[in-house]
């Protein structure tokens, strides 16, 4: 994955892998959207329409050609592929969307996790609410800047002008278009955080809210746990003043030493909490929670890898069993309870870098791996129950569409055939597995050539770097990267 050179210009440097900065300009707490599609704009380009001087097209278009007018180009524009020339810009086709909004805060966030609520499962009205955790990335020299953000974004209203949409899917066909808010609690830092994951454990009666931790993954190697729940609270009452104590960690891990890492994950088998941590020198570590509320790190640590663990994930259903994924370009299964703290099976997934790994919660034999060379692929774990049998075995499905490194992927939370993609190239994809390869009236996706017919849906957004489905508004994905935060859902999903 790629990392940020120690030669970039702190004062024009914010994101990793050469992205570029956001300027401090950021929207701050209890203020609202910058949504970009709010305003129409009015290109500055001359726009020729067929017919518009009273001639038939072909007599007008033949006497351009003939003048040496320059051909256009009616090729379909695929982001990552196909470059603006000078002037141009790109919007996004407002039909195709559900939902759509973006936010650019003071600092971008290289990671994200979204925190479930009490609003319902499976909701479909509008304006939508969604609650979130990230950790910031400022720039070199102001480091003190940084921050946890604890969010709450509000208002999130339907798109009007999206196509396909059925009514009888939901129930907000009276209510009008509202103006998002972002309300935000801060936890200060001095570092960046290179990943944050939350996780909640039940609540203890029906009058108590569920416990919200968060673990966020530092660059100075330090993985700090915070309890949120009392930011959290603040949105929803009125009155209610978070401790000052709050804003001090529940426990700081130091296992890791100077290392810094970006494999960080929460056992869902786990609900007091269990965390796996890992780290450039390709160490992991485990750390577990108490009866009495406490942290306790095993610090010897899981080691095999020959380079930095840049992904972990528990199994959503073997409460002893974790992937890894590492820049040694393998995946490796590994049994918690191992005294030799080593792996059970390693398969070689990429001649490039492992960079993210997500595991089917819906079918647990399926783990997606995605690469640095812009590969994904999925795999079979039936096929990987002995080393033998896992070194020969190969993906079930395997795509090259993205040209620069995949940054993150996750499967739908109640589609075992829908998977998002993050790539290097800004552009986040959605893809159905279940469309078949030899599906001959799919073998050109919207008459594009190269194109997978599994590929769903492409949407920009500069410098993306991870992505989620929403658990609980289905077929809503947040994102962050150089831009922001991005939330959208699509006509397709």
């Amino acid at each position: 994955m790629a990392k940020r050179g120690a030669d970039e210009d702190p004062e024009t440097q914010a994101l990793k892998g050469g992205e570029r900065p956001v300027a401090d300009d950021g929207v701050g707490a209890g203020e609202q959207f910058e949504d970009e599609f709010e305003d129409e704009y009015e290109s500055e380009d001359e726009v020729l329409e067929a017919g518009v001087d009273g001639r038939p097209d072909e007599e007008r278009e033949a006497e351009e050609k003939a003048s040496g007018a320059m051909d256009i180009d009616r090729e379909t524009f695929i982001p990552g592929r196909h470059k603006l020339d000078a002037g141009q810009t790109l919007a996004p086709d407002l039909s195709t969307y559900e939902m759509l909004h973006t936010l650019e805060p003071t600092w971008p966030c290289l990671s994200f996790d979204i925190v479930r609520d009490s609003l319902g499962d499976n909701r479909k009205s509008y304006p939508a609410t969604v609650y979130a955790v990230a950790g910031t990335q400022a720039a070199r020299g102001r480091e003190r800047e940084n921050q946890i953000m604890v969010m709450k974004l509000s208002g999130l209203s339907k798109n009007d002008q999206a196509g396909n949409i059925d009514s009888d899917d939901s129930d907000d066909d009276e209510v009008e278009n509202t103006d998002p808010i972002l309300e935000t609690k801060s936890i200060p830092l001095t570092t960046t955080t290179n990943r944050i994951r939350a996780h909640q454990s039940p609540q203890a009666s029906s009058s108590t809210p569920a416990t919200t931790l968060t673990a966020s993954m530092q660059e100075s190697g330090d993985i700090l746990i915070h309890d949120v729940t009392p930011y959290l609270t603040s949105f929803d009452t009125p009155g209610y003043q978070v401790p000052t104590t709050t804003s001090k960690p529940l426990s700081t891990i130091r296992a890791h030493k100077k290392n810094e890492g970006y494999a960080l994950d929460w056992s869902l088998l786990a609900p007091a909490g269990r965390l796996l941590t890992g780290d450039t020198s390709g160490s992991i570590f485990a750390t577990s929670r108490t009866e009495g509320g406490g942290f306790v790190t095993d610090t010897t640590a899981y080691t095999g890898h020959t380079s930095s663990v840049e992904e972990l994930q528990w199994s959503p259903n073997e409460r002893n069993v974790f992937a890894s994924a590492s820049s040694d370009g393998t995946v490796r299964i590994w049994d918690a309870r191992s005294k030799s703290r080593t792996h059970a099976i390693s398969v070689r997934v990429s001649e490039s870098d492992a960079n993210v790994l997500s595991w089917s919660h819906q079918t647990p034999h399926l783990l997606a791996s995605g690469h640095d060379d812009g590969t994904w692929s999925v795999w079979d774990l039936r096929q990987w129950k002995s080393p033998d049998t896992a070194a020969k075995s190969k993906p079930v499905a395997h795509f090259d569409f993205h040209k620069e490194q995949i940054t993150s992927l996750e499967w739908h939370p109640a589609d075992d055939s829908i998977v998002s993609v993050c790539a290097g190239d800004s552009t986040l994809t959605l893809w159905d597995l279940a469309v078949e390869l030899d599906d001959e009236e799919s073998r050109y996706t919207a008459d594009v050539k190269d194109v997978p017919p599994q590929l769903l849906f492409v949407h920009f957004m500069e410098g993306v770097k991870e992505a989620h489905w929403h658990p609980q508004m289905l077929g809503s994905v947040m994102a962050t990267g150089g831009s922001g935060f991005g939330v959208f859902k699509t006509i397709s999903v």
